[in-house]
């Protein structure tokens, strides 16, 4: 039986020049894939700066669970639109995946963390890649950097702000082959502007236009679902 994982409850998000999100309510439950699409400048990305914790809303609440009960925080991976990683940057993608883990100050990882990150690349399928630089990647390969690292710790939930970046059409399946996977093992929110890729890929899809409206189904037309999200 699948339980929630985050609950929002009727809330609002303003910046100084506009209103961003209005009286938005939304349940994300612990086994699913949630795709979030909607206009640009609608809200998409408000809402995860409110689920990550780097937004606070206006009115409303947010809360967490585990297990079906509340809780102060839960794990959340992230994948950024746009990353501000420095491709020049000498770093492998050994240490970027390590990023990924939590230590304290002036600690090292220790023999369990690394054993994360070499299952994790292992799982990302790229093992090969593991001791090259950054820079040397094409931007498929550091979105699967990116991914690995967002995953490494283990998250309860996944956020993902537009994953096509950078990536051409031949890695976005193996992309969401690998998200199928992700998704035994942790829900997933995703925002996209691709309709076709959401409805091929998610469980549910949230329509947000500074309003939301959900639906429980992926099985409705493109052209509808386009023609809805836009006169929210």
């Amino acid at each position: 039986m699948s339980l929630p994982i985050i609950q929002i409850k009727h809330v609002t998000a303003t910046y100084p020049e506009k209103t961003a999100l209005k009286n938005v309510s939304l349940t994300v439950y612990d086994d699913d894939y949630l795709g979030i699409i909607g206009p640009n400048g609608g809200g998409k990305t408000t809402l995860l700066k409110i689920i990550l914790g780097l937004l606070k809303p206006a009115e409303g609440s947010i809360q967490f669970f585990k297990n079906g009960r509340p809780a102060n925080h839960i794990r959340m991976g992230y994948l950024p639109q746009y990353t501000d990683i420095d491709r020049h940057f000498p770093i492998s993608v050994h240490d970027v995946v390590l990023s990924g883990l939590k230590k304290k100050r002036f600690s090292r990882y220790n023999k369990s963390q690394n054993e994360q990150v070499r299952q994790t690349i292992e799982q990302m399928e790229l093992a090969d890649l593991q001791h090259e630089a950054i820079g040397t990647l094409s931007g498929g390969q550091l979105q699967r950097v990116l991914l690995a690292r967002a995953i490494v710790q283990k998250p309860d939930v996944l956020i993902l702000d537009e994953p096509n970046t950078y990536i051409d059409k031949r890695f976005q399946e193996q992309m969401y082959e690998m998200l199928n996977d992700l998704n035994k093992q942790c829900a997933i929110v995703m925002v996209s502007h691709d309709i076709t890729e959401i409805l091929n890929n998610v469980k549910h899809i949230a329509c947000v236009n500074e309003s939301l409206h959900y639906h429980d189904s992926t099985d409705l037309p493109k052209e509808k679902l386009e023609e809805h999200f836009l006169h929210i």
